[in-house]
């Protein structure tokens, strides 16, 4: 008899237990506080040097949060600066034409190309007088006219460069050698951009949650060397049934709790999502039967500060309605 007694007793404090833990849950859905998360990768391949934050940190905009070392990319700079100063030349020199000198050295090689084609003609008709007295052979008569032609058409080649240096440059080559200057240009902005990241910078006001690459250690590009919380992209989001999502309507302002400080937050409900079957739920005991769809909700904190305050993942509880 004493023993059904007890057996009663324990049976009766478990459902009382049961029915106190039952209760917050069906007055109010269970929900979790989510922030979007920021991760701030190195965009060249460099060595951590300077840490400038330390987790738990608040950054704004724009502050710097670590320095790389790239150490080729000093050598790099300097090879890029030299080939646009040469490219860069070299357009000037399409734009302005042939220079005093060369106008001097086009002037000689005509001259020089002038009496060469005298002295061949007159060897010329010199050594044809001789041939048509038979006091030549023919093969030494077809050899002199041979360095006439050849003189005339060095005359003909060389009067042609004169009057290039004269003339207007192509316009062909003048962009021929603008192309060449603008490759240059952009090769040497390519290495100033990758220098200027070697100061690895916040991309928006965050909170650094994670440090993932450390002083000393190698950053890749590409690979994320902190990583936080935009506190301005703070959700609670929720689980209900379908019986009960049309409890709820967009745009409306609700008030959320705290459980274990009893705080409240105000907050407008964004968008109302449906569920597929693997997606993880927010709420952790939803009401819902099977075959029965289920919906998330995301409602965004109105006040600025609670945003801040809240912590990711931390429990929220929606009244029903």
């Amino acid at each position: 008899m004493k023993t059904n007694r007890l057996s009663l007793l324990a049976l009766g404090t478990l459902v009382l237990a049961s029915c106190q833990h039952d209760q917050p849950l069906n007055t109010a859905l269970e929900g979790k506080v989510k922030k979007e998360t920021v991760s701030v990768t190195a965009k060249v391949t460099g060595r951590i040097t300077q840490l400038l934050v330390k987790e738990g940190d608040v950054v704004q905009k724009g502050q710097p949060l670590a320095r790389i070392d790239v150490p080729e990319a000093e050598a790099k700079l300097l090879q890029a600066r030299g080939a646009f100063t040469s490219a860069q030349a070299q357009y000037q020199m399409a734009l302005r034409g042939a220079t005093t000198n060369e106008r001097r050295q086009a002037d000689a090689a005509l001259l020089a190309a002038r009496e060469q084609a005298d002295l061949a003609e007159k060897s010329f008709n010199r050594v044809r007088n001789m041939y048509r007295d038979s006091l030549i052979s023919a093969q030494q008569f077809d050899e002199m006219q041979t360095k006439y032609q050849s003189a005339k058409a060095q005359l003909t080649g060389t009067q042609a460069k004169r009057d290039e240096v004269d003339g207007a440059v192509r316009a062909e080559r003048i962009r021929m050698a603008y192309g060449d200057m603008l490759r240059a240009e952009g090769a040497l902005k390519e290495v100033q951009a990758a220098i200027r990241e070697k100061v690895i910078v916040a991309p928006q006001t965050m909170t650094i949650e994670t440090i993932s690459v450390h002083e000393g250690e190698l950053a890749p590009a590409g690979y994320a060397v902190l990583s936080g919380y935009d506190n301005s992209r703070t959700y609670l989001r929720f689980t209900v049934s379908e019986k009960e999502v049309g409890t709820f309507a967009k745009g409306q302002q609700y008030t959320v709790k705290l459980p274990y400080t009893d705080q409240t937050v105000p907050a407008r409900l964004l968008t109302i999502k449906e569920l597929n079957s693997y997606a993880s739920r927010t709420s952790s005991y939803p009401s819902y039967e099977l075959g029965e769809a289920t919906y998330e909700l995301k409602l965004l904190p109105t006040d600025s500060a609670a945003q801040t305050k809240l912590l990711a993942n931390q429990t929220v509880l929606l009244p029903r309605n």
